[in-house]
């Protein structure tokens, strides 16, 4: 029996090799890997960038706290030149109240004189941001209020001798009323200059009467700012 050979090596078929991928298909991964860079990015770009509503909101409050950080300087400037009034007048009114006796008609005449242009300040006040509108409204409360005083002592003079003295002591109550409203929006007014950057600004009465009001809080003026 004849014994079986295998193929010969010379004709028997080689194996397959796996080859280097050609320069034509790496550029072309190369460019697809481009492209897909490419459309990521401007996927986070359209998604990142804030819209037209958005940017438009934005500058809006941009643009009120500008507006409203000039309104915090002519407001506290105002009560500045509102309290150099309002202080002495208040003040005497509870003066007059303490030592039972009713003012001088003239003197009574030139308070509430100024008491109008005192309030005439605050007929048409500007819109601002809330707590800007809060302190502005209250000191305009306190300025209303101590022109209801005025009015009050005023007309004691028309009054039987006997009803003057609880006239004037009810106009001296109406002062200290106003006087506490003036002390809050006036201690609103000054945190509202610290959150600006302007610091400490004190409007506070200087009446040297106790009526209850909050001080000012002893701190540097234009201090932590």
């Amino acid at each position: 029996m004849s014994r079986r050979t295998g193929r010969p090596s010379h004709l028997s078929t080689p194996s397959a090799r796996p080859g280097r991928p050609s320069a034509r298909v790496l550029a072309a991964g190369a460019a697809v890997a481009v492209v897909l860079a490419l459309l990521g990015g401007l996927v986070g770009y359209a998604v990142g960038r804030p819209g037209a509503t958005e940017a438009g909101i934005a500058e809006l409050r941009a643009a009120d706290a500008e507006r409203d950080a000039q309104q915090i300087v002519e407001l506290t400037d105002m009560a500045r030149r509102t309290g150099a009034e309002l202080g002495p007048i208040l003040a005497a009114v509870t003066d007059e109240s303490e030592a039972g006796r009713v003012p001088e008609a003239a003197r009574v005449d030139e308070w509430q004189q100024a008491m109008k242009r005192l309030t005439a300040q605050f007929a048409d006040p500007p819109s601002g941001m809330t707590a800007t509108n809060v302190a502005r409204g209250g000191l305009r409360g306190a300025v209303e209020q101590a022109a209801v005083a005025v009015d009050t002592i005023a007309l004691a003079g028309n009054l039987p001798a006997d009803r003057r003295p609880e006239q004037v002591a009810l106009a001296a109550r109406q002062a200290a009323l106003a006087a506490t409203t003036w002390s809050v929006a006036a201690t609103q007014l000054d945190q509202l200059n610290i959150d600006a950057g302007n610091g400490h600004q004190h409007v506070h009465l200087d009446g040297g009467h106790d009526d209850g009001g909050l001080p000012p809080d002893g701190e540097a003026e234009g201090s932590g700012g």
